[in-house]
């Protein structure tokens, strides 16, 4: 008699506790909503159902959460991503598996990407080159050491030359803008990572020929040759080592140190008029060298000098005849001619080999040799434009933050404003969300009714695509919550209400004499 309204107070209170679930969690991030769903109770007989019967009541048939999409909050966090549209977060903890869509995320002493209860974040890591290496995923374990130098070993200019160019009446000077078209240039590294500007002059030598200069620091590659000469020179190396030796002599010497410059001088200028010489410097361009490392009144009589200044006087007063490093032949229809080009460089194809002297001496590897390509450059009749160039290598450099885009790739971003890949965060999906099981603390366990995890990458196929420096808010609706909440209170009254009647009719049959 009793059993429908009793049956109706215990669904009604267990709506109301999944309804006051939602509303606890209602600024939980990632969480998701629930719903109590109903089901009416009949009583059997032997002979089946009694279609007279007025049911028993009712039962709670399941708590199914609604995985709907959650609005998204910006957050100042770099590790705190959302996932908009589908998918879970995989974290691992001691081996256990368990799924989130809760992407506040930090990184760990060990610079593991985990969440607040320490579960790790699995992805795919990225190699030293910042390729990412699928496979099963594992804890994304982020490698935050510094980019070691890579020296640079190619280049690529792009322009349009104009055909409208004319063909220069001066020889070509890279001090003397009014001697080429056009120049660009490139960063490029050495063995430890040091800057180097590589720069290409253009000049015109006929209908759709054009002849390539090259410099390296500024400086034309063939004079800074005769100029790095003393980096390899036993002489020089030997009076740099003495001028050393007098600078640390203690009591100190000033005397024996300006002798040791003065010497210096000597070995380096000798050095630097030998490979002058080697180039083919002019009578003219030696006694300008000669004259500046003058025993009696040369850079090494200056006082208070030390080598490196040296050098570089002795750089400025090299002059010589710069040689071009290539050539390059365009069709009438203003395209690259490969089989023209080569015929203007020995036979040679593209790219040019550019050797770029190191000065002064950095204790790089040098020269570095540049596999040069001129892809995409043009000679049509609009205005001569640099493109961009583009160069290899990179310098050493810091880790200083993470940023990840929508495919999930974690970038380290570090210092001298190189970025790589560390890594990509793995998404998995199932078959039927509705059989997941939940854990609490926002995760979920699969299970034989969800099917088997389904891993992929974001934003491909039907996982959905991240969003980072945001949160997933709790998808609860106050609103509806709130009004379910009176609902069921109105349900669990009424349920009251008809105990309260039941318990008056059989009172009336008890009190029946």
């Amino acid at each position: 008699m009793f059993q429908q309204g009793l049956s109706g107070l215990n669904a009604a209170s267990r709506s109301l506790s999944t309804i006051g679930n939602n509303i606890a969690n209602a600024s939980t991030v990632g969480f998701k909503a629930s719903q109590t769903q109903f089901g009416d109770m009949l009583n059997n007989s032997l002979n089946g159902l009694q279609s007279l019967s007025a049911g028993t009541g009712v039962g709670v048939a399941r708590i199914a959460q609604q995985f709907s999409q959650g609005n998204l909050e910006d957050v100042n966090d770099p590790l705190s991503v959302s996932i908009f549209g589908q998918g879970f977060y995989r974290m691992v903890n001691n081996g256990v598996v368990s799924y989130t869509r809760n992407g506040q995320f930090h990184a760990d002493e060990t610079n593991t990407i985990v969440d607040a209860q320490g579960r790790q974040l699995t992805g795919w890591l990225a190699d030293k080159s910042g390729t990412i290496q699928y496979g099963s995923p594992k804890a994304l374990t982020l490698d935050k050491s510094d980019v070691q130098p890579v020296a640079s070993t190619v280049a690529n200019f792009h322009l349009n030359l104009s055909s409208k160019e004319s063909v220069k009446g001066v020889p070509f000077d890279a001090n003397d803008p009014e001697s080429y078209a056009e120049r660009s240039s490139t960063p490029v590294y050495d063995s430890l990572g040091g800057e180097h500007l590589m720069t290409t002059y253009y000049v015109k030598t006929a209908a759709n020929t054009w002849d390539v200069y090259a410099s390296a620091d500024g400086r034309e590659v063939v004079a800074d040759a005769v100029a790095a000469a003393v980096n390899n020179d036993p002489g020089a190396i030997g009076a740099r080592k003495a001028y050393q030796d007098a600078l640390k002599a203690s009591p100190p010497d000033p005397q024996a140190v300006s002798d040791a410059a003065a010497a210096y001088a000597q070995a380096a200028g000798a050095a630097m008029s030998e490979a002058l010489a080697a180039a083919n410097g002019t009578p003219d361009q030696l006694a300008k060298l000669a004259a500046a490392y003058d025993p009696a009144t040369g850079v090494g009589t200056l006082g208070g000098i030390t080598p490196d200044q040296i050098d570089l006087k002795l750089a400025d007063a090299v002059s010589v005849a710069p040689v071009k490093v290539g050539s390059l032949a365009f069709d009438r229809n203003g395209v690259l001619d490969p089989g023209a080009t080569a015929a203007l460089n020995d036979n040679k194809p593209l790219p040019f080999s550019i050797t770029l002297p190191v000065f002064p001496d950095t204790g790089s590897a040098a020269p570095l040799v540049i596999s040069t390509s001129f892809d995409k450059t043009t000679q049509y009749g609009s205005a001569t434009v640099d493109q961009g160039p583009t160069s290899d290598g990179n310098p050493a450099s810091a880790w200083q933050s993470y940023s990840i885009d929508a495919n999930g790739v974690i970038m380290g971003n570090y210092t001298n404003s190189i970025s790589r890949p560390m890594g990509q965060i793995a998404l998995a999906n199932f078959a039927s969300t509705d059989g997941l099981i939940p854990l609490g603390d926002n995760a979920w366990a699969a299970s034989s009714d969800s099917g088997p995890e389904v891993i992929g990458q974001p934003n491909e196929g039907a996982m959905g695509k991240l969003r980072s420096r945001t949160v997933e808010t709790s998808n609860v609706d106050l609103t509806s919550e709130l009004v379910n909440m009176i609902t069921a209170q109105r349900v669990y009254q009424a349920n009251a209400q008809t105990i309260k009647t039941e318990d008056s009719l059989l009172q009336t049959l008890v009190n029946l004499r």
